[in-house]
């Protein structure tokens, strides 16, 4: 009888047992056992919704339920008891009812177990010797490699992604005082034709271990918004986001290691994309070329585009809950040994930035730069970034700070400014520079996805140029004898956009710029720019 009972009850109790794949699924990392059903133990046959008591096994699961209690129903409540039966099964249903009994008699509840039922139990025990040791060895060897799947779950994987944007753009006919600066409207623009410009990038992120990867991306670029005015104080003023020319060649632009060396200090390494703007983190919280602000000036302050990083060493340590701290080092052509160049030799950039978070709403960054720029231009491509008239190389010391407010989910508020001064090593006199921007952020403007942004600075400007004569910019560009003094003018930068985010990947993004005296020139005729940007993620 009590095989009977042992019989018709192990359909249900053994599945948690034994509807294990003792292979583990080659996609994924999890243990199929987490994936099984869950069993669920029942204290009355009445529970079971598939069992009624005009069954024929009725009274045996009664009595397992109520007098052993080793039977469990799936959570459905149900019990599904015409499933086939295996021997190795039955042989876990009846060792699952061995366990039960002998928990029983430890307890001393003997008025619960006949000396019949023992010797039956016996009897099955003995006759199923066989499967439940087999039974108990593929249990055994289930739990050890569970164990190493445990310790050895991860396995390196290589993940592809990428974007491309396609610009469609094109500025008014103006004209401007150019060459020499001397108050008259003497070229034109020659880049007002619409043109088409495109960017490419391609990503791979190779991960290790749970704690690092290796990060690898190329990039291919085509078209420009040249031509431009030819002195060297008006000719970024229309630099857009995504333009980076690459003569039609894909290029590595990325090829740096992450690691997370501690839960709050992360290092990052190597030898192209490091730089301030992706080892830094960024209070503007829509940054991006592909799918924020349109132009160049309006992704960030340039103090943090300084030097134009390619390799390198960066740290980001968190060590408060709301305060992190970022440093870097890096070079612009790390791997040219040659005199003005290498890792220490040539353009060198060192940088340190402390970012706040004191409410959830609110971001705060304090940044310095140090700069050795081994032919006066500081790579910055936004306004005055050549600061000396000969090329001769410069020291820069640069101080900024972003805050970015987001009053309401829909509207943020922020701006940024910037202070630089440089000198000529071993060379008396400075030159001082600054810039400024003030930006409204929509997000989900009209529709969840959207984004609506208005940008308004002044991109860097000289202010004051006091190095020997011959080596001040501003002079040279008005007399070529390149005496003291600042820009005659200040440029206005004027931009608003609107993102339609047509799906999760996909987003098409018109807007306008307008510069006033482009060049920080007075006499320099304003410049509008129409734009319409499509993004495509993947």
């Amino acid at each position: 009888m009590l095989g009977w009972l042992i019989i018709a009850s192990v359909n249900g109790f053994v599945q948690k047992a034994t509807a294990q794949n003792y292979s583990f699924p080659s996609s994924t990392n999890q243990s199929y056992l987490e994936e099984a059903e869950p069993m669920s133990q029942v204290t009355s046959v009445s529970q079971l919704k598939d069992v009624q008591p005009t069954d024929w096994a009725f009274q045996a699961l009664q009595s397992l339920v109520e007098r052993y209690g080793c039977i469990a129903g799936y959570p459905d409540n149900s019990y599904r008891g015409n499933r086939a039966l295996t021997r190795y099964e039955f042989a876990a249903g009846v060792n699952a009812c061995l366990d039960r009994v002998n928990e029983l008699i430890a307890t001393a509840t003997s008025d619960l177990v006949s000396r019949e039922d023992l010797a039956k139990l016996q009897k099955l025990q003995s006759e199923f010797a066989s499967e439940l040791a087999t039974l108990r060895g593929r249990v055994d060897s289930l739990e050890a490699r569970t164990t190493e799947l445990e310790a050895k779950q991860f396995s390196t994987t290589t993940k592809l992604s990428g974007l491309v944007i396609v610009g469609v753009q094109g500025r008014n006919s103006n004209s401007g005082d150019v060459n020499p600066r001397d108050g008259i409207k003497d070229t034109n623009d020659g880049g007002t034709n619409i043109g088409l410009m495109s960017l490419t990038q391609l990503s791979l992120t190779t991960q290790f271990t749970p704690r690092s990867y290796l990060f690898t991306a190329l990039l291919n670029g085509i078209g420009s918004s040249g031509p431009r005015f030819t002195n060297s104080v008006s000719r970024n003023d229309i630099n857009l986001g995504y333009e980076y020319p690459t003569d039609n060649q894909f290029i590595i632009s990325d090829l740096n290691y992450h690691w997370l060396i501690a839960d709050n200090l992360a290092l990052m390494v190597g030898t192209e994309g490091v730089s301030m703007a992706s080892a830094f983190r960024g209070p503007n919280r829509v940054e991006s070329a592909a799918t924020g602000p349109l132009s160049f000036f309006a992704q960030r302050n340039p103090i943090l585009d300084i030097g134009f990083g390619h390799g390198g060493i960066a740290i980001d340590w968190q060590f408060a809950k709301r305060a992190s701290l970022q440093a870097i080092y890096s070079s612009y052509i790390p791997g040219n040994p040659g005199k003005r160049t290498g890792l220490f030799d040539g353009t060198t950039t060192t940088g340190v930035q402390l970012l706040l978070t004191p409410t959830d709403s609110v971001d705060l960054s304090l940044y310095y730069v140090n700069n050795y720029a081994s032919d006066g231009c500081l790579k910055t491509y936004v306004g005055d970034e050549c600061l000396t008239a000969k090329s001769e190389p410069l020291e820069t010391n640069a101080v900024g700070a972003t805050i970015s407010w987001q009053i309401s989910p829909r509207m943020t508020i922020g701006a940024w400014g910037g202070y630089t001064n440089s000198y000529i090593p071993g060379q008396p006199g400075n030159v001082e520079t600054t810039n400024y921007m003030a930006f409204l952020n929509f997000p989900d403007l009209f529709a969840k996805g959207n984004l609506g942004g208005i940008y308004v600075g002044q991109p860097p400007r000289i202010t004051s140029s006091n190095l020997p004569v011959g080596s001040n910019v501003p002079d040279s560009v008005n007399t070529g004898l390149g005496r003291a003094g600042g820009q005659p003018g200040t440029t206005t930068h004027i931009e608003a956009f609107y993102r339609f985010q047509l799906t999760d990947n996909i987003s098409i993004t018109p807007g306008i710029i307008h510069i006033l005296e482009p060049g920080h020139t007075p006499n320099n005729e304003p410049v509008t720019i129409g734009i319409l940007r499509s993004t495509f993620l993947f």
